[in-house]
């Protein structure tokens, strides 16, 4: 009997398998799709995606097939494209796919696979990371112009940043028309909490065409075809049970019993159960399993025999036996342990001796045969058997030599991760500098730009202050230049970050930077002093003379893109002087246009900001949403999304926040706070969500949104009314509904008193308005003249501000006791006008009431159209208004929708209790709200605990005692 079984019958996954067909034949009739599959270790997910492959080949497609790869606590850069290309090559060869790319762009493939050459190392590797990234999408598209092919990337889990945006960029960029699908594995009790495939996986699920399949352990009947099947007519029913029991439906667990049935004592966890079938083989065999298991889940025969170090002969005797136990499988040229956790319980049995000397051989082959592997994967794996040998000096200088590698891979998180090794191996190495041709000061230095590149602002910081003080007073060893770059870019870190100091290093960067001759490096951080200070209270003359200088230069050296971000600011300027929308628009879309040309990612991205940003001040909402949505997805091309691509995610949440499509808004929210954004973004997304959430009544979120965002906007020197005045008036919205006013006039203290700012005009005037309705629930004008000085103050840009300024206007009259109806009147047509719901309910609602005593019929209407909007938006607050004044009115609203269930549920609350009442999972829920399922258990048991219950059954049987939802 082998050691382990496999069952010869594909058991059971009727679900499952109609799912992937279902995709392939999308796919195959011109509307590609991606598949996300997921499930425990062991459940199946190979043996499942392998069965489907073949049945697509017997269909004509051409399958690829890659997988990520562990290796230690580094991954692989773009390890399943580099398997897949591979063997496109052996189908193919090198020319045949050359002949589907464009000419003379081959040598971009050099990246991930080095049989297309050297690709050399771009300055700017945003752009050169899209180039691969359109590369990669071009060969995948022109191959499914011929036959369907279906990509595979296993073990997605272990997926390093590379990987996960190349993948992101290909299922967002999939072309109408292409016969392609993309399958992706990953395993589901891999995800920890702050796993990083998680936010990914939440995005991509989101996408048209993508469709998330979990893969269920089987049932007991499944159980017992399996246990007959590989039996045959020694199966028996007992145990079948037995064998269900103890596997709980994993077919892993499931086979490994069935092969250790014999065993008087069958081991009880899955690593015993694996390595007793391990330990049956032959004693020859399990050493070269060992062998095997320190070079990763897959590995190539050529190298096993090396490391190994026994003549061809009796490395074939040792591995039929691990490969007839189906412990091994034939993987091309090589071998893949058939299950990654076999690999990890025969590694782990190791001695730690035994490990040690096993990393020790890998790396002595590796750098004797450097032809057993492409340099790049060569480099890396090194790095990561020295390290584990715990030999410092040579994991060192492999570390180095890696960063190199993967930073010309454009991998530079993981670059990143290579560069930090170096630096905590530093200390341990005495002639650590000669080993890697360079001082700790460049290290550093290399540390700091790639910590920029990877969004790890923090880390860039603390690299950056480390290298500028070893430095200080050395110009031998870190010039002018070099300081000022230094200095910048600490700067722009520190700004994302929202921190004052910020302003000192950019100055001291200009500083530093010789104005002769002129030069890119005092181009580039005049134009950030002049970008990053414009905003800020009293630097308006100090950024203009830096743009103005900065232009200067940019002109004289002939940096275009340096010149393309200035026009912007420039045109930013003009258009808060003589406030000509359309030149500003038209600006942005020839800078956007200019940037695209030259591939710069920074001004393309400026650009669309920008343009998102002026379009929702102009009230043009929806074209808003879509431009920004568009920068995000260029962000995440780029490499950016963590950074840039949240801030406009919150350019994209903001304007479908105004259209009322609140539920939309907060899912952007949700999937932008999952990917870690700047602490200035998290705040501003922060009291986004507290906006919706005390709008809806919520006010406990809301104040948890506001306390967050406090915490992360500044407050000091970098302060700007765009951060600071919405979270003053979301702290006084939460006091007001608290029954608090004068505690809202006092949150509300720093938009009176803090003038100047320069975006004050967009964002003091919302504030001001609640002040005025403050003073109104006080019953006190006395505040009035000076909301009415400041407001009066204020110059108006555009109908939302012209609509605030209106809505002011009649609530302030309404504090000193006057309903005046035109007023009120002139603020319903100018929010109707630009189509934002929630403030167009709220001036019904006021206009009601003045016209009250004057126009029964005018003000029935007005509170009908104003339910109407407050049911839909779930605006419980102002919905419960609108059902007051209607009562003392005397107006019957008719089919306006109703009131939200009480027993203090919020109107998201009773949406999640409606569901969980029908059943629902955390998941469903999840996906029928547009929210993320941490989002969706969190209303849960918000809920519980106000229902005074317990489980979720309680909870549903309570809503249907009640008759919540009849």
């Amino acid at each position: 009997m082998n050691a382990h079984v496999t069952s010869p019958l594909f058991v059971g996954r009727v679900r499952e398998s109609a799912a992937l067909d279902d995709a392939y034949r999308a796919a195959r009739d011109g509307s590609p799709s991606a598949v996300l599959l997921g499930g425990e270790a062991g459940v199946g997910k190979t043996r499942l995606v392998g069965e489907f492959g073949a049945r697509a080949r017997r269909d004509g497609a051409r399958v690829l097939v890659g997988g990520c790869l562990e290796l230690g606590t580094e991954g692989l850069p773009f390890a399943p494209f580099t398997a897949a290309l591979r063997g496109l090559v052996r189908e193919i060869g090198v020319d045949g796919v050359r002949e589907l790319l464009p000419r003379g762009a081959g040598a971009e493939l050099g990246r991930l696979l080095p049989d297309f050459g050297e690709a050399d190392a771009d300055t700017f590797t945003g752009e050169a990371r899209a180039r691969l990234f359109e590369l990669v999408l071009t060969l995948l598209e022109r191959l499914a112009a011929a036959a369907p092919v279906v990509l595979v990337v296993e073990d997605a889990h272990w997926a390093d940043t590379s990987t996960r945006d190349l993948l992101t960029f290909l299922v967002r960029n999939l072309s109408a028309g292409a016969a392609l699908l993309v399958l992706t594995t990953y395993r589901t009790d891999e995800l920890h909490r702050a796993h990083p495939l998680r936010p990914l996986l939440s995005e991509l699920e989101r996408v048209e065409r993508v469709r998330r399949v979990e893969v269920a352990r089987l049932g007991r009947d499944e159980v017992a075809e399996l246990v007959r099947a590989v039996l045959g007519e020694a199966w028996t029913a007992g145990l079948a049970e037995d064998i269900f029991a103890r596997s709980d439906g994993n077919p892993l667990f499931a086979e490994a019993l069935l092969g250790s049935r014999d065993d008087p004592e069958l081991p009880e966890s899955l690593r015993d159960l694996l390595l007793g079938a391990v330990h049956r083989l032959p004693e020859e065999t399990q050493e070269i399993l060992g062998v095997a298991a320190g070079g990763g889940a897959r590995i190539e025969h050529e190298l096993l025999a090396a490391v190994a170090g026994v003549d061809e002969r009796a490395l074939t005797r040792g591995l039929r036996p691990a490969v007839a136990s189906n412990t091994l499988v034939v993987d091309g040229d090589g071998y893949a342990f058939r299950h990654a956790l076999i690999r990890e319980a025969v590694h782990d049995d190791l001695l730690p001796g035994e490990r040690t000397r096993l990393h020790v051989r890998y790396a002595d082959v590796l750098e004797a045969q450097p032809g057993l592997m492409p340099a790049r994967q060569r480099m890396i794996t090194l790095a990561h058997h020295w390290h584990a040998a715990h030999d410092a000096d040579r994991a060192l200088a492999a570390a180095w030599r890696a960063a190199g590698e993967t930073r010309k891979a454009l991998a530079y998180a993981e670059s990143l991760r290579m560069a930090s090794r170096v630096l905590e191996l530093w200390d341990r190495v005495p002639d650590a500098a000669e080993r890697v041709g360079v001082p700790h000061a460049k290290v550093i230095e290399k540390a700091v730009t790639l910590a920029h590149l990877a969004g790890e602002h923090d880390m860039g910081i603390r690299l950056a202050t480390a290298v500028l003080a070893e430095t200080r007073g050395d110009p031998v060893e870190l010039d002018p230049m070099r300081r000022a770059r230094l200095y910048e870019r600490r700067g722009l870190m520190a700004m994302k970050l929202g921190r004052d100091e910020a302003i000192g290093d950019l100055r001291e960067a200009a500083r530093l930077a010789p104005a002769d001759p002129p030069s890119e490096t005092r181009a580039r951080v005049l134009a950030t002093l002049a970008y990053q200070t414009h905003a800020l209270p009293g630097m308006r003359d100090e950024a203009h003379a830096a743009a103005e200088e900065a232009l200067s230069v940019a002109r004289a050296v002939g940096d275009v893109q340096a010149e393309i971000q200035l026009d912007l600011w420039f045109a930013w300027d003009e258009l808060f002087r003589d406030g000509d929308v359309e030149a500003f628009l038209a600006c942005t879309v020839r800078a956007a246009d200019r940037a695209e040309e030259i591939r710069a990612f920074e001004p393309l991205l400026r650009a669309l900001t920008n343009r998102s940003d002026i379009l929702e001040m102009c009230g043009r909402s929806a074209e808003a949403a879509d431009v920004a949505a568009l920068g995000v997805a260029k962000a995440d091309e780029y490499g950016l999304g963590r950074t840039t691509g949240t801030f406009l995610a919150f350019n994209t949440a903001e304007p479908l926040f105004s259209l009322g499509r609140w539920d939309e808004a907060l899912a952007v929210i949700d999937r932008a706070l999952a990917k870690d954004p700047p602490a200035l973004v998290q705040g501003s997304l922060s009291f986004l969500a507290g906006g919706i959430a005390v709008d809806r009544g919520d006010l406990d979120g809301a104040e948890r949104a506001a306390r967050e965002a406090r915490r992360r906007i500044p407050h000091g020197a970098a302060r700007r009314a765009q951060n600071l005045f919405p979270v003053c008036r979301l702290d006084a919205l939460i006091a007001l509904g608290r029954g608090r006013p004068a505690d809202a006039l006092e949150a509300l203290k720093p938009v009176l008193a803090d003038r100047g700012l320069p975006d004050e005009s967009r964002y003091a005037l919302p504030g001001l308005v609640v002040a005025a309705t403050a003073c109104a629930d006080l019953g006190d004008p006395g505040p009035l003249a000076a909301l009415r000085a400041r407001a009066a103050g204020i110059r108006v840009y555009g109908p939302v501000q012209e609509a605030h300024r209106l809505t002011f206007l009649a609530e302030a009259a309404r504090a000193e006791g006057v309903l005046d109806r035109d007023a009120w009147d002139a603020a319903v047509k100018a929010w109707d006008a630009l189509g934002r719901p929630y403030p167009l309910a709220f001036a019904l609602t006021r206009a009601a009431e003045a016209h009250a005593a004057h126009d029964r019929d005018g003000t029935a209407a007005r509170l009908r159209r104003a339910a109407a909007i407050a049911g839909e938006l779930g605006a419980a607050p102002l919905r419960e208004r609108v059902d007051l004044l209607a009562r003392r009115a005397r107006v019957d609203l008719g089919g306006a929708p109703a009131s939200r269930p009480g027993l203090g549920l919020t109107p998201r609350e009773a949406e999640v209790l409606r569901l969980v009442a029908e059943g629902r999972s955390n998941r469903d829920i999840a996906a029928a709200l547009f929210i993320s399922a941490k989002t969706a258990s969190v209303h849960v048991s918000n809920i519980l605990a106000k229902l005074g219950v317990s489980t979720r059954t309680e909870a549903a049987a309570t809503a249907h005692r009640l008759r919540l939802f009849d």
